[in-house]
């Protein structure tokens, strides 16, 4: 109870005693690229065309396509389309092939835009321009082939490169895993050069990659089959396979509600560092229970043999066993000093630098319970500029750091209120 405790206070739920015991034997973490190790917000970063056709005209096209569907990717296309106020043309015979690509009609020409894999099993010729797309996808951007029917056939258009960027807090949360022992593989849909050069930024060195949604959890099972204790971090739809399989689940909340509920631990802040922290702590719990049982044999292993022989006055007998338990609980009470160490020198630079942004607090009316203190906290932090945020109920406030102006602090009070909270 203590152990889930901690763990509540920093915004990690953990769904019962068994998954807090189990936590503390993991060998290896998978990761999920997308919304996990990095941002899950790309970006369109370059069109390079490869006819007479300008960026726009390819933009256009694209954007028209990807309309139809909720990919991440298709997302950044739309979004570039949108902020060039691009006008998006109608789609027909739209679709999709998960984990691969999409295809559809526009003014009668039939178009694909999707992965290399996608165009050679439509039989497209690719090779000529192989070269441009490895150079793109070694900077760690998805590069999307669009194809148009010429001549009867289909031939490249266009290479179109999004890139996803990791989060801040990714390569710290790597080295802390590292450094108790625990291999790190990052698995994704993207190929082997786009997924490696992310992993590298990260400092991941374990890469499974071209991996479709529904191989999420095979992968986990080969990892499981070889004696690994594995945990599952993601927060997709199609993580929620691999998240159930997994020995620990570990959900990013912000994520899909299917993902918080296949997985055993939910990450309220969204902060991989919080994966070393349950880690920690269960390892901790475990040592506690260790102790108690230890010291409640060690009572009983001298005190039974002496009352059943008659050497101990009943009284003190009592005393004994209420002593016994006495100090078995103020053991696990200890647990709440438990403090989480910081990682290293690099840790401690990431904490200075936060401490250098606008601090303030916002005073919350509404909040009861810890349930309320998270879902404050989560509205606060689903906002970019937010870098950390912890709520003191008793005190009734929400302290924020942020990078920004005082004006960013109204849009805090507006997410707190859209959470059913009153700031003050």
């Amino acid at each position: 109870m203590v152990g889930t405790g901690i763990g509540a206070q920093r915004g990690i739920l953990i769904r019962n005693g068994e998954v807090l015991q189990l936590a503390g034997k993991i060998t290896t973490i998978v990761l999920d690229k997308t919304g996990t190790v990095t941002k899950g917000k790309p970006e369109l970063q370059e069109i390079i065309s490869l006819d007479n056709r300008t960026e726009n005209d390819l933009l256009q096209i694209a954007a028209s396509l990807e309309n139809n569907s909720e990919h991440p990717l298709a997302l950044a296309i739309v979004n570039a389309a949108e902020n060039k106020k691009i006008k998006l043309m109608n789609s027909k015979n739209f679709t999709s092939i998960p984990g691969k690509g999409i295809q559809g009609n526009i003014n009668g020409k039939q178009y694909l835009l999707g992965t290399e894999s996608f165009m050679i099993e439509n039989k497209i010729d690719i090779g000529p321009i192989m070269d441009r797309k490895a150079a793109l996808e070694q900077t760690g951007a998805t590069v999307m082939i669009l194809s148009a029917v010429s001549a009867g056939e289909f031939v490249p258009t266009a290479l179109i490169a999004v890139a996803d960027s990791i989060k801040d807090n990714s390569t710290e949360s790597v080295e802390m895993l590292k450094n108790l022992g625990l291999d790190i593989y990052m698995i994704t849909g993207d190929n082997s050069r786009t997924a490696k050069a992310i992993a590298a930024k990260a400092g991941i060195t374990n890469v499974l990659a071209e991996v479709l949604p529904e191989g999420k959890a095979d992968e986990v099972r080969k990892l499981q089959e070889k004696g690994k204790v594995v945990a599952m971090v993601g927060d997709g739809v199609n993580d929620a396979p691999a998240l159930a399989l997994a020995d620990i689940g570990i959900a990013m909340a912000g994520g899909s509600d299917i993902a918080m509920e296949s997985a055993d631990v939910t990450l309220m802040r969204g902060d991989l560092r919080e994966i070393s922290a349950s880690v920690l702590i269960s390892r901790k719990t475990m040592g506690k229970i260790k102790q108690n049982l230890f010291w409640a044999f060690f009572y009983n292993a001298i005190g039974i043999p002496f009352a059943a022989l008659g050497f101990l006055n009943p009284i003190i007998a009592g005393a004994a066993m209420a002593f016994s338990s006495v100090s078995v609980v103020s053991n696990s009470l200890s647990l709440k000093r438990f403090k989480l160490a910081k990682n290293n020198d690099k840790a401690n630079k990431s904490i200075f630098k936060e401490n250098d942004m606008t601090s303030t607090i916002i005073y919350v009316e509404g909040m009861t319970c810890n349930h309320c203190k998270m879902n404050v906290e989560k509205a606060a932090l689903s906002l970019e500029f937010v870098k950390e945020a912890t709520v003191d109920l008793e005190q009734k406030q929400l302290r924020i750091s942020f990078d920004g102006s005082d004006k960013e602090i109204e849009a805090v009070k507006h997410a707190v209120r859209e959470a059913g909270y009153q700031p003050v």
